[in-house]
This record gives C-alpha cells, sequence and structure tokens, in this order.
C-alpha cells in the first residue's frame, strides 16, 4: 500500500501496480503544511478521497476518518462513516484505537462499511502519547496492543496497520490474526507495507525516520527542472519556434 492525496498522484500509484491506496489524514502534513493530522475534518478528507477514487482503476482505496469524527459516540462515527462513503466513493474507512473505538467500529461494520484498524502508533493521539516514538515497547502496552488487535480481528476488521511497534510484535500480532496486517515500521513479518507516497519518493525533505526507504529523489529532480525552466524563460529559450504556434 502506499498513500496518496490528489487525481494524478493516485492514477500513477494504481498503474504500478500497488493492491492499496491510502488517503491518510497524512493529508494534513503533506498537502496542508501543519505539524499534526489533527486539524484535518471529514470535508477536506472526502475532498482528497474523492480525487483518488477518480484517478484509480484497480487498487483497493481506503479513506482514514479524521480526529473527532468518530471518538464522540458510535452514533456520531456511524454518521461521519456512511458520509465519507457515499461523498468519496472509497472502498473502506480506517479508524485508529481498539477497545477504546470497538463499539463505534461495530456500528459502521453494522451500517455494511468495511473496516481497517490501526493500532500501535497512533497518529491522532499525540497530545496524548506527548511523542512520535516507538509504542508498545514494554510488556503491558504489548499486552494491550494484541488483545486490541484481535478485538478489531473478531469484530470483523478486514485488515489493521501497525505502526511504529517492535517487529518482534509485529509478526506476533500478524500471526495470531486472522486478516491481513499493514505494516510502517513494524518489521518484515507482517503481511504488507504501506508509506508515504512523498516520502519514499524523496519528495519530502527533514523526515527522516528509521523504517522510510526513499525509493527515489524527486525534491531535487523537480528542482533542478524547475530551475531549468526559471532560466530557459529569463534567457528567452523557452519557447522556441516548435513550441509556439
Amino acid at each position: 500500500m502506499l498513500t496518496s492525496y490528489d487525481f494524478t498522484t493516485a492514477s500513477i500509484v494504481d498503474a504500478a501496480g500497488v493492491d492499496g491506496i491510502l488517503i491518510g489524514d497524512s493529508a494534513s502534513n503533506v498537502m496542508v503544511g501543519n505539524t499534526t493530522t489533527l486539524p484535518m475534518t471529514v470535508e477536506q478528507m472526502i475532498y482528497h478521497a474523492a480525487s483518488v477514487v477518480r484517478g484509480v482503476k484497480r487498487a483497493l482505496v481506503v479513506c482514514d476518518m479524521p480526529f473527532g469524527s468518530y471518538q464522540v459516540d458510535r452514533k456520531e462515527g456511524v454518521k461521519n462513516a456512511i458520509k465519507i462513503m457515499k461523498e468519496s466513493g472509497c472502498d473502506a474507512i480506517k479508524l485508529e484505537g481498539g477497545a477504546e473505538i470497538i463499539d463505534t467500529v461495530k456500528g459502521i461494520l453494522d451500517a455494511g462499511i468495511p473496516v481497517m484498524g490501526h493500532l500501535g502508533l497512533t497518529p491522532q493521539s499525540i497530545n496524548k502519547f506527548g511523542t512520535y516514538a516507538v509504542r508498545a515497547k514494554d510488556e503491558a502496552e504489548a499486552e494491550k496492543l494484541m488483545a486490541d488487535a484481535r478485538l478489531l480481528d473478531e469484530a470483523g476488521c478486514f485488515s489493521v496497520v501497525l505502526e511504529k511497534v517492535p517487529a518482534k510484535l509485529a509478526a506476533e500480532v500478524s500471526r495470531e490474526l486472522t486478516v491481513p496486517t499493514i505494516g510502517i515500521g513494524a518489521g518484515n513479518g507482517t503481511d504488507g507495507q504501506i508509506l508515504v507516497v512523498a516520502d519514499m519518493l524523496g519528495m519530502t525533505k527533514g523526515f527522516s525516520p528509521r523504517f522510510l526507504r526513499r525509493y527515489a529523489d524527486l525534491n531535487t529532480v523537480m528542482t533542478d527542472a524547475i530551475g531549468n525552466y526559471v532560466s530557459d524563460v529569463k534567457e528567452g529559450a523557452f519557447p522556441n519556434e516548435n513550441e509556439s504556434y
């Protein structure tokens, strides 16, 4: 899996062969420039998700439910999940958390909406944890993560994302569950992997967590290309005779 937030990128990611595309609330950081994912609204997620859906022909499209859209109560969570599905056209939604939101997860599933879970580092809870450090390193938190994973599995989630947890624990959870796990910073014992597309393509700078592998350096490629364009325009070299009508 990879993230996407717009039509053009989603079209390329889909054509390249990924199995799933996530419209992550990481759009808050990547697309908007916020320092956390918290400011994203349901309407903003729908805008990005609908743009992605229009560019995808084959991959599974999953949309994050943003902070505040499902934590209040079951009724509001179901209502917002339905709104996202109806107005974006995506295939499923993703929620962060375990036992604390399991009633809402069940309500959304009962409404006929596929749900992907998300455990470990949950960015929407940054103000609770105060850090983006690896989660579930101690025994108590690891046991809770395993218990939460079982709850999500038993409730009917079709997959669970495990973010920034010890590789050994992620592998144990993956063996325990009946549904696929998708890892990000969780080792290679999960059933699949996900990265933020702008990070793995090297568009972003200054963000280099241990789990990130950059498959390209588009920041340099784009900077050089734009610089060449600026020079050509200022020197009168663009457009040339063949590029004019």
